[in-house]
């Protein structure tokens, strides 16, 4: 990488620090964490306090009585990468080191109880990849959010709210809508939302389009039709958990799987049972898919369960948890039907921080462990054993998009990838995170890629948030 750039990046981190610094030493005690949906967050409770610098900026009455406000915040993400035989050796790059930078700034205006607007630029960079950026990787400079929210019914224990415009998603577990934020590209949509929240019950219902990023500043195309929609449900069982009950339904003219290329019309049914907090943790979900792939059906199911226990009364509270998938691939390669799952709008780090396979005709076994050994410091070790579920489908990409086609081989067995990362938060503002990740290549990689290779990532990160 050039030398102006390293000078400049020092520079953004070496600021980065001393800002973090300066709001870490006005920060109270009882100040809220930052949310993964930034519109999430709310800063009224400062009305009736005395506030400092950072809390201005946090919460500013722009009326005497203070119905109406103004609450700015913002992001900046460093990440250095260095990947060593990507894609196993197929793309014949060998040592790959790039840096990736992300920052972002957003406004949330508050018209009285009932209307608010909140709009949020985001800048996003890759530097010295050497098959250049991916299209996770850049997008210099566009609009993630702008949207208006109406709250129709705003009651004490009962809300309805209307939102329209451009939005992030995220839903459960992020296996199918998800707003993806290991990658340097978060997702968005522009579409329509109701909201409905109750004291236990929570049920969204949208329409969406999806935009065609492009690396410039502001060139992103949006869809000229709808092509997501949906409705997501969330219900509270008391002493037992949370049920997710969800219908997806997306069109795209042209999808790429190992059956082919066609228009594709496809629906999404599905549950998630699911508890977290001390003692036994436990996420289980299932989907069932029908729909129209061209002339041919469409049939796809995956089933997940992620069953663990928090040794809550250990020092450090320990978690272990062991999960397993299964996830559909086609029966039979040229059939014309399809029984290829499709994971919709998937999180990058499903499988792990940097996973080299998607959630598409798998079946996996993840035994994985987790420490805190101070309310600052966490560690995470993973291993990932992954298998074709259908030999006549391939390997898939994290996005869902076709890596390698598979109907050739009639070998099952993918891989196997080996993980820790270290997660450091300094404060509230400031996050540092250091992951590897080893992946052995099974009999199918080795038999479908003739110079086949280990691969080997590692990546570290810095965030500033406020």
């Amino acid at each position: 990488m050039p030398d102006k750039f390293l000078r400049l990046t020092c520079k953004v981190i070496m600021f980065v620090l001393v800002v973090s610094g300066v709001f870490c030493s006005a920060q109270p005690a009882s100040a809220q964490g930052f949310k993964l949906m930034r519109f999430d967050e709310s800063y009224v409770s400062l009305a009736d306090s005395q506030r400092n610098v950072y809390e201005k900026i946090k919460y500013m009455p722009l009326t005497k009585r203070g119905r109406i406000y103004l609450s700015f915040g913002g992001e900046a993400r460093i990440e250095y990468v260095d990947f060593n035989n990507e894609d196993w050796g197929r793309l014949n790059i060998g040592h790959n080191n790039f840096l990736l930078q992300r920052y972002d700034l957003h406004s949330d205006i508050h018209l009285g109880d009932r209307v608010r607007v909140f709009a949020q630029l985001r800048s996003a960079w890759e530097s010295g990849r050497k098959n250049g950026p991916r299209p996770i990787d850049e997008d210099k400079l566009n609009v993630q959010n702008l949207f208006a929210d109406v709250a129709l019914i705003k009651k004490e224990k009962q809300t309805l709210i209307a939102r329209i415009g451009r939005q992030e998603l995220d839903y459960g577990s992020g296996r199918l809508i998800s707003v993806r934020e290991g990658p340097n590209l978060r997702l968005y949509f522009t579409g329509a939302k109701m909201m409905y929240n109750a004291t236990s019950l929570s049920i969204e219902a949208f329409v969406m389009k999806a935009d065609t990023i492009n690396p410039g500043s502001f060139d992103n195309k949006t869809s000229k039709s709808i092509n997501l929609w949906g409705v997501y449900g969330r219900q509270i069982i008391q002493r037992m958990g949370n049920l997710d009950f969800y219908y997806l339904g997306i069109q795209r003219p042209a999808s790429l799987f190992e059956e082919g290329i066609a228009k594709e019309t496809r629906h999404t049914i599905g549950g998630r049972f699911w508890k977290y907090g001390g003692g036994f943790i436990y996420n289980l979900e299932a989907a069932y898919q029908f729909g129209r792939f061209g002339d041919g059906n469409i049939r796809a199911w995956t089933a997940s369960a992620d069953i663990g226990y928090m040794f809550e009364n250990v020092k450090g509270k320990p978690t272990i948890n062991l999960r397993n998938d299964y996830i559909s691939g086609d029966k039979k390669q040229g059939d014309g039907n399809l029984e290829t799952f499709n994971p919709l709008y998937p999180k990058g780090g499903y499988f792990g921080f940097n996973p080299q396979i998607g959630p598409v005709n798998l079946i996996d076994i993840h035994p994985y462990a987790t420490i805190n050994f101070t309310s600052k410091w966490l560690i995470q070790a993973d291993i990932v054993f992954n298998w074709r579920y259908s030999l006549q489908d391939g390997v898939y990409r994290p996005s869902g998009t076709l890596n390698l086609p598979g109907a050739s081989s009639d070998k099952r067995y993918i891989g196997t990838a080996y993980l820790a990362s270290v997660s450091y938060t300094l404060n509230k503002f400031l996050s540092l995170m250091s992951g590897i990740q080893y992946f052995q290549t099974g009999a199918f990689i080795n038999d479908v890629i003739s110079n086949h290779k280990n691969g080997v990532f590692i990546n570290s990160r810095i965030a500033f948030k406020f």
